[in-house]
């Protein structure tokens, strides 16, 4: 399958979980594929390695999102290897859950930082090097901005943000070809998610109860509708949030 043969694309925090999965997946469709990670350099190699073991072009980038001088660094060294930009997945995300009384202001900062500001400055440094032919901005939010699990505050308005960031800037940036939407997952079974004990808990239990498809979700079931959207396949699809949780809603 070559449907992005020629295209070059940014994962953000692509080490692993989500994020790895689509970043191999768009590497198979043709594209060569920027990885970036915020600390664990050592899953970013591996995914690297799995896709130019395959044939596929990859490089590993370091960078905090929410910084904006990495996020600077991050798009310069991708126009250094690949020479241009078509597609941003913004899938570097953090969470944490707890309940209302347990919320600090360095929950807050933190989760806004990454999952909020950090989506912005990558879209907004990936607008200066997308060419004529605009390209596509993928964002990564999730389904607890339409479910809203009680001591989710925080984490849930990050993700309510991320659905009206993707509507504003796919207006915003329409008119230069440049289309934005947002794959909303449930509960996708990650290496986060498992060190956070979810695997196996009572609130699994609860989401698979509920999933009309008996089940949470893999990674492998999120990046084929990543490389939908990077594709010319979905070319008319702008604005949208993809509900991608087995039914979950």
């Amino acid at each position: 399958m070559s449907k992005l043969k020629g295209k070059v694309a940014v994962v953000t925090g692509a080490s692993k979980g989500i994020g790895a999965g689509i970043a191999k997946d768009l590497a198979a469709a043709g594209a060569a594929v920027v990885v970036n990670y915020a600390s664990s350099k050592e899953g970013a190699d591996r995914v690297v390695a799995e896709i130019t073991r395959k044939g596929g072009q990859a490089i590993a980038v370091q960078g905090d999102v929410s910084s904006a001088t990495d996020v600077r660094r991050i798009f310069a060294e991708t126009k250094k290897a690949f020479g241009q930009l078509d597609v941003l997945v913004n899938n570097a995300g953090v969470y944490e859950f707890g309940p209302l009384g347990e919320i600090t202001e360095e929950v807050f900062h933190r989760l806004f930082n990454t999952n909020v500001l950090g989506l912005i400055l990558a879209t907004q440094e990936a607008a200066k090097y997308f060419g004529p032919d605009g390209g596509s901005v993928i964002n990564i939010g999730s389904n607890a901005s339409q479910i809203t699990p009680p001591a989710s505050a925080v984490y849930t308005a990050t993700k309510g943000a991320v659905d009206a960031i993707t509507h504003v800037l796919a207006k915003e940036l329409g008119p230069r070809k440049i289309r934005v939407n947002s794959i909303n997952p449930g509960m996708v079974e990650t290496e986060g998610v498992h060190a956070a004990g979810f695997i196996g808990s009572d609130l699994e239990k609860t989401f698979v109860a509920q999933t009309p498809l008996g089940r949470i979700g893999q990674p492998e079931d999120i990046a084929p509708i990543a490389m939908f959207l990077a594709s010319a396949d979905s070319g008319w699809l702008t604005g949208e949030t993809l509900l991608a949780s087995g039914g979950l809603r």
